[in-house]
């Protein structure tokens, strides 16, 4: 039986796109569903299914910046974007043969796209370059209803109440419900988990290596890679390292 992961990060959208695949793949199972690209980067590495159905814009990680990665850990998953852009930018992706489905996602829209995936063979599918050039594309495109990227924090630090400057903070870590925020001049607690910055942080500069650490691009020194495929950072001007998790490796194999 064929599987899928899908990754929206709008919960009615996701819900509504697993209802039509069901309807009109019934021998497709699905096997996770994600709100976030660093949660479909663990579950295709997880499940290492044929399919994945990748929202474009997701906190944390892009659908493109996931399929990126998961195109060197698990090369046989097929990757079909699911996309709002207008028909200039999927030009983009009917270059580099995208498989990709258009908002709002029809029955019919769908039922050509599984016709597509079910021709196509195996392999037909591109590689990690040509989705790096697809999202250096989409990245260049006006998003007037994007919101600004959070730029400064309120945290707790013992009894007084600190705001913080978002550029300044190395490195953010789950704890529990809430999320430490580390700074050069030390560590404050933020009651919001970390999941949610990763909606209000900028994508650019913040990047989810880990299910509990989001990390600033600008803080790394370097990236040691460790046997079993993970990895560990090394910042600048700091003693500790931070995991990198098997799935978020290849996002640094330029490093």
């Amino acid at each position: 039986m064929p599987s899928c992961v899908i990754a929206e990060d709008e919960d009615l959208l996701r819900a509504a796109l697993a209802s039509l695949l069901a309807d009109a793949w019934p021998g497709l199972e699905i096997v996770a569903q994600c709100e976030d690209g660093g949660s479909a980067l663990e579950a295709i590495g997880t499940h290492a299914p044929d399919y994945a159905f990748l929202d474009i814009r997701m906190p944390g990680l892009t659908g493109l910046e996931v399929a990126a990665a998961a195109a060197e850990s698990n090369p046989a998953t097929r990757v079909v974007f699911v996309t709002a852009y207008d028909q200039y930018a999927l030009d983009a992706f009917e270059r580099g043969a995208v498989d990709y489905l258009l908002k709002p996602v029809t029955g019919e829209r769908l039922d050509a796209t599984i016709r597509r995936l079910q021709a196509r063979s195996a392999d037909a599918h591109p590689d990690a370059a040509t989705l790096e050039v697809l999202l250096r594309q989409l990245q260049a495109q006006p998003r007037p209803d994007a919101p600004e990227p959070l730029s400064w924090i309120t945290a707790s630090h013992g009894r007084e109440t600190r705001l913080i400057l978002v550029e300044d903070v190395l490195y953010f870590r789950a704890d529990n419900k809430y999320t430490v925020a580390v700074t050069a001049e030390g560590e404050a607690l933020l009651r919001t988990p970390v999941r949610e910055l990763l909606a209000v942080l900028d994508p650019a500069v913040f990047k989810q290596v880990h299910r509990a650490t989001i990390v600033n691009i600008k803080a790394i020194a370097a990236v040691v890679r460790e046997d079993g495929g993970r990895g560990l950072l090394r910042l600048r001007g700091r003693d500790e390292t931070l995991p990198v998790s098997q799935p978020f490796m290849p996002l640094f194999r330029n490093m």
